[in-house]
């Protein structure tokens, strides 16, 4: 008896296996199909690029929600991780930050109708708090928190204020980034990138210069 149920368990193990491996190509195929098409793209063409039908799409995701927040854990995922490589480039507080606002724009820019497709917010009917684009913002400010927590701790102050400042710091960012991208890019990306190193850099430095300076 034992030994049928554990042939089932690894029976039940691939299949599990072989149907994640088939989401994630979906995810792939859906990227491809946004890069082809834009931000508005249908199922059908979703379902051409990954070579098969919308019937076999919808059988590994319910509904067109389901897959754009499949999507969307894609593209939160690899831009924080980039952040993370970025920022651990350097020890020096405000090269870590202009490192960080730099990947992001530079995240953004390198695919507009992606960013415009997961921006776009979940589909009508599907609740937003279970779309990880929705978390986004809140991934990339613990990002952020972690750079001004150093920040601080080098200056011998308490960190307490690293997580609101953090958070407000990406805020600030991303709400810059929209506005540029809506503009139709009016600046280059690395002078947008200096300009909010600066602004960001002047109010951070302005809060932890180190206890003995004031002295």
């Amino acid at each position: 008896m034992k030994s049928e149920t554990s042939r089932r368990d690894r029976r039940d193990s691939r299949w599990d296996e072989h149907r994640r491996a088939r989401r994630e190509q979906l995810v792939d195929a859906t990227i491809t199909a946004v890069g082809r098409h834009g931000a508005g793209v249908g199922m059908e063409e979703i379902a051409t690029a990954a070579g098969t039908s919308k019937a076999v799409v919808y059988r590994h995701f319910a509904d067109r929600s389901e897959l754009h927040v499949a999507v969307c854990a894609r593209v939160a995922a690899n831009l924080t991780d980039r952040l993370r490589e970025a920022m651990d480039t350097t020890t020096d507080p405000r090269q870590m930050l202009t490192a960080a606002v730099e990947t992001y724009l530079a995240f953004l820019e390198a695919d507009l109708e992606l960013y415009r497709f997961v921006v776009q917010g979940p589909p009508v009917g599907h609740p937003a708090d279970s779309d990880p684009i929705a978390n986004l913002s809140h991934l990339v400010g613990d990002q952020a928190a972690a750079l001004v927590a150093v920040v601080l701790e080098q200056a011998g102050r308490d960190p307490a204020a690293a997580r609101p400042w953090g958070h407000g710091l990406v805020g600030l960012v991303r709400s810059a980034a929209d506005w540029w991208l809506q503009a139709d890019r009016p600046m280059p990306r690395v002078e947008l990138a200096a300009h909010l190193t600066d602004l960001t850099w002047a109010g951070l430095s302005g809060v932890v210069t180190r206890k003995e300076d004031n002295a």
